[in-house]
């Protein structure tokens, strides 16, 4: 059996990992440009500022897609290279930019699908409080304005915010990554509670400027995975509990909001008066219609004897994460379950020791175990009856990793960035067969 027939076999960037030309024709500075400039922050005190030089090697890399036999691209746009201030002011070479390279993709009948905010908040806004300030959700509304009126005609697929539990915690919680605060669980909420209702006016902006388009969000998240059949109602309900302690990364608090029109009671009761005020208005606005849920999914937990951390000498990648076979079969058991939306891994992949050998080759045989024995499991759940919508693999090159630096290497083009010299890995030829046989062949 195969996927759906139009199944969305992908690869995913975002802009700061990948552009460079950090200020190139009229680009403003992001909360990343400025953070990666504080001593201490990067490893070996990198930075995006050339990256992968993407912003100059997009026909390049588009045609390795091509290559790849890849049905859609999912990429982030840099706000402050659209609006250099934020708001306001238009960079018509911003605007040049993207179009260009929609077109590139659609040229190779490569579906993009766009991702609003991957990160990367101008630095502007930042000196005004950022997403502390409740006046972020409208930034953040004319933002996507400015990207629906000029990309719509072409893009029918948006993501509003990537991973927003990570930016929210690693940013303004315990400041490993830009802006690099850390704030209070008040202001944490108050933070959480602005994505949710920028998000909701971003939906609305998409569903008016482009009428036949397809929104949803993407989650990071880490599934529950029973080990026997007795331990998936504690493995269910232990993934979407949400009370104050680790609130911010419950798959709940960001989802039952925006699917359900209502933040999980546990937190709401445990949090009391620390939670924002908010109206029946705010939430009729969070709570606007989505097509699917994006889910990130690199790594799980196993339940079973009562316990949902079970942690006893599981296989690990090269950044020390653990590997689970069954992670994206069960997050999207778990959330087809609960939330009966169309479901898309919108990130999946493993960093792995790569190198070009002297064959010329990278041999990357790890990554292709890694991804056929996470595929494999994304094909039980839609043989079980949900509905998978696409996969996109992180990443489809090489790139900045943020607070990592340059060192962890998830693509499936390898870097070269000396010479910004692109090789396809063998893992790449192998995603090149699943996606020619739509999956029978996992």
């Amino acid at each position: 059996m195969s996927f759906k027939k139009d199944f969305f076999w992908g690869a995913a960037t975002a802009a700061y990992q990948i552009e460079g030309a950090y200020n190139e024709d009229g680009k403003g500075l992001n909360i990343w440009d400025e953070f990666c400039t504080a001593k201490g922050k990067i490893e070996r005190f990198e930075n995006g500022n050339a990256a992968c030089d993407h912003y100059h090697r997009y026909k390049e890399d588009v045609k390795l897609m091509a290559e790849m036999g890849l049905k859609a691209y999912r990429f982030s746009i840099s706000w402050a290279r659209i609006l250099p201030e934020g708001s306001g002011r238009i960079n018509p070479k911003g605007i040049e930019f993207y179009n260009n390279l929609i077109d590139e993709l659609l040229k190779y009948n490569i579906t993009p699908f766009v991702t609003l905010y991957h990160w990367d908040l101008p630095y502007v806004l930042h000196q005004k409080g950022g997403w502390l300030n409740p006046e972020s959700t409208k930034w953040f509304e004319e933002y996507t304005t400015v990207v629906a009126k000029n990309f719509g005609d072409r893009v029918k697929n948006f993501i509003t915010f990537n991973e927003p539990s990570v930016f929210m915690m690693l940013g303004y919680g315990d400041g490993t990554h830009a802006p690099g605060l850390t704030m209070n669980t008040k202001e944490i909420l108050q933070v959480g509670h602005n994505i949710h209702m920028a998000h909701g006016k971003a939906v609305r902006v998409l569903r008016e400027y482009v009428k036949d388009c397809k929104v949803g969000i993407t989650v990071a998240t880490q599934p529950k995975i029973p080990l026997t059949k007795d331990d998936e109602e504690m493995a269910y309900d232990a993934y979407f509990y949400s009370g104050l302690g680790g609130f911010a990364w419950a798959q709940s608090y960001w989802l039952d909001p925006i699917v359900f029109g209502h933040y999980p009671e546990q937190l709401l009761k445990e949090a009391g008066d620390l939670f924002p005020a908010f109206s029946a208005g705010d939430m009729e606005l969070i709570n606007e219609k989505i097509d699917f849920i994006g889910l990130n999914i690199y790594e799980a937990q196993y339940c079973g004897k009562g316990d949902c951390n079970l942690k006893q000498g599981y296989p690990h990648t090269e950044l020390g994460w653990g590997t689970y076979d069954k992670a994206l079969k069960w997050g999207v058991l778990h959330n087809w379950k609960r939330y009966n939306l169309p479901i898309i891994i919108t990130e999946n992949g493993i960093s792995t020791h790569d190198w070009v050998h002297l064959d010329g080759k990278v041999h990357d045989s790890n990554r292709i175990d890694f991804l056929h024995r996470y595929l494999k499991g994304l094909k039980e759940s839609t043989e079980m009856g949900c509905q998978v919508d696409g996969y996109f693999h992180w990443s489809l090159m090489d790139n900045f990793e943020w607070a990592k630096g340059y060192n962890p290497r998830f693509g499936l083009i390898y870097i070269n960035y000396q010479t910004m010299e692109r090789t396809m890995k063998d893992s790449a030829f192998w995603y090149k067969e699943v996606i020619q046989s739509n999956g029978e062949n996992l």
